[in-house]
């Protein structure tokens, strides 16, 4: 992945600031809210649950990798905030970019207490990314995916893809449905895969975009995004955590459709068919 001078992609780095591990919630909801962390989903649920109170830290200094990493996120940032600006002008309309936020063991969003083995996640309440880079330690070792620098950048942009989706009412939409019971656990399982590969859409999007204005993609980059969206596809967890694939249960897509729509998105670099809600919920 090819660096350019942007910088200011509205970063709030927290890491260093002394932080420290919750205590509460038990050892069973620490699981289940990094499975969905790792498939990328909305952690409100979880974090809102968990009780208990977090002991404190010092805090340090940050290493010249840790700071060169955080120049990377800002400068990522800022690579989504121009393209997606451009994309809402395009549309008629106004983009409002997300905060950033980097952190280590745990910090608090507006969605409740994060903590560092959830990996990245978009919160709504705040409409802020969070991200502890140690995600990308785990993915590498737990589900085989080789990390690069643009691995970081599809995972963000795949976060700022649910940012794309509150700015445009798919997100409350989807909230609404949720809160009526109208539907069955089934059926919004349903509804929870075509949100979340809307998102992997929208980075592929944002990848063609944004390398057509800056040509940040080299060899190997978009293979990278490509394995990384395998990696988290529900059947590759399910049969990693539980020997076998429950398709009715996937709330994320399977490795092949996670490939399938960033590619999409990719391909045609057009807001208007990433319409994932009319392609699976027919």
């Amino acid at each position: 992945m090819r660096w350019t001078d942007d910088r200011g992609g509205n970063v709030e780095d927290r890491r260093g600031l002394g932080g420290g591990a919750v205590v509460g919630g038990g050892l069973g909801t620490l699981i289940i809210a990094a499975i969905i962390f790792f498939l990328g989903g909305d952690p409100s649920s979880i974090l809102s649950s968990g009780s208990g109170s977090s002991a404190r830290t010092e805090q340090r200094e940050l290493s010249p990798e840790e700071m060169k990493i955080g120049e990377m996120v800002d400068m990522m940032g800022k690579w989504n905030t121009i393209t997606w600006e451009e994309v809402f002008k395009e549309n008629g309309m106004t983009y409002d970019p997300p905060k950033i936020v980097l952190f280590e063991n745990t910090t608090q969003s507006g969605c409740g207490t994060a903590q560092a083995a959830m990996g990245p996640f978009y919160c709504p309440a705040d409409q802020s990314v969070y991200m502890d880079m140690s995600f990308f330690n785990e993915l590498q070792k737990r589900f085989s995916a080789k990390v690069t620098e643009f691995t970081v950048a599809y995972v963000l942009a795949h976060e700022v893809g649910h940012h794309v989706q509150t700015l445009l009412g798919t997100t409350q939409k989807v909230d609404e449905m949720r809160r009526s019971g109208k539907y069955s656990e089934t059926e919004m399982n349903r509804v929870s895969v075509a949100t979340e590969l809307q998102a992997d859409f929208y980075a592929g999007l944002w990848a063609r975009r944004t390398d057509a204005e800056k040509h940040i993609l080299e060899p190997g980059d978009i293979q990278s995004a490509i394995d990384a969206a395998e990696a988290v596809g529900d059947d590759n967890i399910q049969r990693r955590s539980q020997g076998y694939v429950n398709q009715e249960s996937f709330t994320h897509g399977s490795s092949a459709q996670r490939k399938e729509w960033f590619m999409k998105g990719y391909n045609t670099g057009d807001i208007r068919q990433g319409d994932t809600f009319d392609q699976l919920l027919k």
